[in-house]
């Protein structure tokens, strides 16, 4: 059974920007009710009035924006009350993508920044999974989408609190697949290489002259279709990029070479 958007409700965090943003635009155009999580009200009030050019009969009127910090338990509480009261207390799709990023040696950090790393990118869609799961048990054909990465397939060198909160995802979404399977909910896990968005502008602890080295870029609008095409055919996972699958299909048959390539000099 496909999943389909037509009056769907589905819920996206990590909406002010990027996949998240486009996400919004894509289910919006296709006829579902979107609730909409970002820290920037700004960002969310833009994405609204841009609603009713979604070229969907009554966008604006679906679009719920729900305004604050993922990690904070009141603003999850809030984003279920406000999907719930949508449909009867049904939910057909939940997107865990908000998340944040640093760049640097582990060593040089701050324990601060694995603490906020983990929070966002781990700990709070968790939590906000849980807090779904009864919507999503009413829903049709529903699905969990995380948003995780590469890199939770295959670590790289300064990137390692980033690299940890999307293994653990990885495996919090492999298991779950596998809990919620005679619940009917599916859980879809979407890793990205490097994508084309403001996430690099948001990095937490790092110093300005940090770089990051990758291949396969996409656009945030190109991720966001492929992430559409999977929730759709409720696929259990995806690897975007041919520089991503590369970089995954070569650690899986050859881990030496993969460390040898990637250690630094």
């Amino acid at each position: 059974m496909r999943w389909e958007p037509k009056e769907s409700v589905a819920i996206v965090t990590g909406a002010s920007s990027g996949i998240g943003r486009c996400l919004c635009r894509r289910l919006l155009r296709s006829g579902a009710s979107v609730v909409a999580n970002a820290r920037r009200e700004e960002r969310l009030l833009e994405l609204q009035d841009s609603a009713d050019n979604a070229s969907a009969d009554n966008a604006e009127q679906r679009f719920f924006p729900v305004v604050g910090d993922v990690t904070d338990p009141t603003v999850r509480q809030e984003i279920i009350r406000v999907a719930g009261s949508i449909r009867s207390g049904e939910l057909d799709l939940l997107v865990n993508n908000a998340g944040i990023g640093a760049l640097g040696p582990f060593a040089d950090a701050e324990p601060s920044r694995l603490r906020r790393i983990m929070e966002v990118n781990f700990f709070a869609p968790v939590e906000l999974t849980r807090l779904a799961l009864d919507l999503l048990r009413r829903g049709r054909a529903p699905v969990i989408c995380n948003l995780c990465s590469v890199l939770g397939h295959r670590a790289v060198p300064d990137k390692s609190e980033y690299c940890a909160s999307k293994f653990a995802m990885h495996g919090f979404s492999d298991s779950l697949r596998a809990e919620l399977a005679p619940t009917g909910i599916q859980v879809t896990l979407v890793s990205p290489s490097t994508t084309e968005s403001e996430f690099f502008d948001s990095l937490i602890d790092t110093d300005a002259g940090q770089t990051s080295k990758s291949i396969g870029s996409w656009p945030a609008d190109r991720v966001a279709k492929a992430t559409m095409s999977a929730i759709r055919a409720r696929r259990s996972e995806v690897i975007c990029s041919l520089g991503g699958k590369a970089l995954v299909y070569a650690d899986r048959l050859s881990p030496p070479i993969v460390n040898a390539v990637l250690k630094k000099s």
